[in-house]
């Protein structure tokens, strides 16, 4: 049986050479060999216990901190929908798929008078995408209200792990191997739940006043280090406005990498390679990108720190 026809056979929607930057934010990059859109938590176990025999399985959310290669991503590309995207409200606890949208989530959550949320506000992505960066703002991260995670594995096999088991860091988590995020438990609110809502609503007003958002980017293209600011770095090298072909950097917020419409994957890659090696040759400090890879890029595509 080929990979399309296992594919096909767990019942999920499979897509074959499926363009893929029209989903992904940065809007570059080439297809999917198979785009698996999965509704139930069968069809995800199904498509994991072909990850164990060898197929390639590249996770891809809301494609809000991916770059995709301009020649795609071979495999499958799996997308969480139907009852892997639901929300499900317990008191003041709500399981929520890894495939549903933060800005969905928010709105399900003010519509049940429930706060605690508030770290993904204006964060683009999805519930699973949070969990695995550890996504947050000034208002917190992830690791504020997730509770825990059921994960499944290659091989198929369902796994619940506590938060203390995420091992929570700065934009990062650890999970299983090859584990892909099915359900988050939050912990939540309903106290103060207007205070709560007006800093929400404060920090999204900042954001629309000092972020490039009428140009497709993946957010903070770089993790901020300690004690300082991507965003100020890269100013304070001069780089704000660099060009090459397509995309540039930012002039409203230097920390966005933007595609000003006809910019490649191999574009953003030499930006954000610039920037790294500017900045580390300016101050000395060699910054982490947020952006992660998808597609057959070389190890070290993002540059390589020399001494």
């Amino acid at each position: 049986m080929s990979w399309q026809s296992a594919l096909e056979a767990t019942g999920a929607r499979v897509i074959p050479d499926a363009p893929l930057a029209r989903l992904a934010y940065w809007r570059v990059g080439g297809p999917a060999q198979w785009l698996v859109d999965l509704t139930t938590v069968a069809q995800l176990s199904g498509v994991m216990r072909l990850a164990a025999d060898g197929l390639p399985i590249t996770v891809l959310g809301k494609g809000s901190n991916a770059l995709v290669h301009d020649d795609g991503i071979a495999g499958a590309v799996l997308r969480l929908k139907g009852a892997l995207a639901e929300l499900v409200i317990d008191g003041t606890s709500a399981t929520a798929g890894a495939g549903m949208l933060l800005t969905v989530l928010l709105r399900r959550l003010d519509e049940a008078g429930l706060a605690g949320a508030e770290p993904f506000a204006g964060v683009p992505g999805t519930v699973g995408g949070a969990v695995v960066m550890n996504a947050g703002t000034r208002l917190g991260e992830a690791r504020d209200l997730v509770r825990s995670v059921t994960v499944v594995v290659p091989g198929g096999e369902l796994r619940t792990l506590d938060a203390e088991a995420l091992a929570f860091g700065y934009r990062t988590a650890t999970l299983p191997e090859g584990a892909v995020v099915a359900f988050a438990e939050l912990h939540l609110t309903d106290r103060d739940v207007e205070a709560r809502q007006a800093r929400r609503q404060e920090l999204m007003e900042a954001r629309k006043a000092t972020q490039p958002l009428n140009l497709p980017s993946c957010g903070s293209t770089f993790t901020n280090p300690p004690g300082d600011y991507a965003g100020r770095l890269i100013e304070a090298s001069g780089l704000k406005g660099l060009r090459i072909g397509g995309a540039s950097v930012s002039t409203k917020h230097a920390n966005f990498v933007v595609n000003h419409g006809d910019a490649t994957a191999e574009d953003i890659r030499q930006v954000i390679v610039h920037i790294r090696e500017t900045v580390f040759a300016r101050h000395g400090i060699w910054m982490t990108p947020e952006v992660k890879l998808l597609g057959p890029w070389e190890p070290g595509a993002l540059g390589r720190r020399s001494e």
